[in-house]
């Protein structure tokens, strides 16, 4: 498959419709050599062709430089429908729906931290369950679970999670319109009532940070950066409510992909037309799931907050941004000149809105959307905005972190998760994990460069460095 791919700009290089019978675009892959040279065994790029094949495709089949392989969608890929022609689909969106990254700022100082550390990261680790099957920090019956899965972030901050000052800085306000929570079925609603506020396994993670380097000064005033200040950062998603809502939507497309004379070259790739009931059923359920994690996010913050009151009275951790990288969204884009609505999947991407743009909070108006892409465990993550470019070549989109170029079982061989654990902390940095089989599964080494991945969406001009942070403390599941 690489055969078929050539450079044709700064860190951009083409994905040829001769790979593939049946592409309708080209695939359009974001990386420099480095990114090449660790294309995983080129599944991935096999990906990138099958995606460019779909019905209503427009522009290209994109891959951010984090790619790797995934179900049906590579992650890291980015692939906008036109609304008239175009299909959705689940393996597009991923079984985490609204998987996402929430980064809280402070003014408190690392010199501060350090000397609570311990009990601040063992305190985040008692006050946010994590580890498969993880129950929450409430109990929800079925009538307030809608409630969550209909407001999102909202009913969090009415159940005192939070203020609803930090609903300007969550992606959608945090909370999407047209949620159908009554669409769920009954093994969706029972996984999700005991999980609002846990963290889950896997790759999902709070992590403290220090801010150590700043690339755009004027920019980091905009966010109220410091150097030497601490955030916290949070990914986690829609756990098992969000998992069952896509097996459940895979299932219904499969059987309805006759109906509509849809042939996809992988059935992972399972979709329907956006002007069906199908596509109208899951676009309604995905936006509860996304919902519950974008509450499930708030709810983790407030408490991680408190963590932080008990040690530093008056300090405040503030929310920066909140923002999805598992989701597919109805835009407006002006694509050729014209304005038209997409429906844009990202899985594994970011949205990175530009200045200027409508659906940004006004203070991030002249900035640009700020993007947050972590690094994988004991690496820097980043802070950066979104491109004017950006939105004009890859309809504001960007990269969600660092990538791997190992599979889990794959990493486990290679690294004892005690061996990890020490060797972070040789580094200084504070672990606490629910398992040494997350560590083994998460270690470094199992990731690309950040550095690296950050530098090409930066020298590609679609997206701008803003800030850098490195970990302090970091709690898995």
């Amino acid at each position: 498959m690489k055969d078929f791919l050539s450079r044709i700009g700064p860190c951009r290089w083409e994905l040829s419709m001769e790979a593939q019978k049946g592409m309708h675009v080209p695939g359009l892959v974001y990386g420099d050599e480095y990114i090449i040279d660790r294309l995983e065994k080129e599944e991935a790029l096999k990906q990138v062709a099958n995606v460019a094949c779909l019905p209503g495709i427009t522009g290209y089949s994109y891959a951010m430089p984090d790619i790797h392989w995934g179900y049906g969608f590579p992650i890291g890929g980015v692939a906008a429908f036109d609304m008239e022609e175009g299909i959705i689909s689940p393996g597009g969106v991923g079984y985490d729906i609204s998987c996402g990254v929430r980064i809280m700022v402070s003014h408190l100082t690392e010199k501060e931290f350090q000397p609570f550390a311990d009990k601040i990261t063992a305190g985040i680790f008692a006050a946010v369950p994590c580890g498969v099957g993880s129950k929450g920090v409430m109990h929800l019956d079925e009538k307030e679970l809608k409630r969550f899965l209909s407001d999102g972030a909202e009913r969090a901050v009415d159940r005192g999670y939070g203020s609803r000052e930090d609903l300007l800085s969550i992606e959608d306000r945090g909370r999407l319109e047209n949620a159908g929570p009554e669409r769920l079925s009954g093994r969706a609603i029972e996984r999700g009532r005991d999980q609002m506020g846990t963290l889950g396994s896997g790759n999902h993670f709070v992590e403290v940070q220090v801010l150590d380097e700043i690339y755009d000064r004027e920019v980091a005033d905009l966010f109220d950066l410091h150097s030497g200040s601490v955030a916290v950062m949070i990914h986690c998603g829609s756990r098992g409510l969000g998992h069952q809502v896509c097996e459940d939507h895979i299932r219904i497309m499969s059987q309805a992909m006759a109906k509509y004379r849809i042939q996809v070259p992988d059935r992972q790739l399972c979709s329907v037309p956006l002007a069906s009931p199908e596509a109208d059923d899951y676009l309604a359920s995905m936006k509860a799931a996304a919902n519950f994690a974008l509450a499930n996010r708030q709810v983790i913050g407030a408490r991680v907050r408190d963590v932080f009151q008990r040690y530093f009275p008056g300090v405040n951790l503030t929310l920066l941004y909140d923002v999805s990288h598992n989701m597919a969204h109805l835009e407006t884009h002006c694509f050729r000149g014209k304005r038209k609505r997409f429906c844009v999947h990202r899985k594994g991407a970011t949205r990175a809105l530009p200045p200027g743009h409508e659906d940004l909070p006004v203070k991030y108006r002249k900035s640009g959307q700020p993007v947050i892409i972590p690094g994988s465990m004991g690496t820097c993550s980043y802070i950066l905005t979104g491109t004017a470019l950006g939105a004009e070549e890859c309809f504001a989109s960007t990269c969600h972190g660092a990538g791997r170029i190992m599979s889990r079982h794959a990493a486990k061989k290679t690294a004892r998760g005690e061996d990890v654990r020490k060797e972070l902390e040789s580094m200084g940095i504070h672990v606490m994990a629910e398992s040494y089989r997350t560590l083994s599964e998460e270690s470094p080494r199992a990731y690309k460069d950040v550095e690296r991945v950050v530098s090409v969406v930066a020298e590609a001009g679609i997206s701008r460095i803003v800030a850098r942070l490195k970990p302090l403390a970091v709690i898995k599941g």
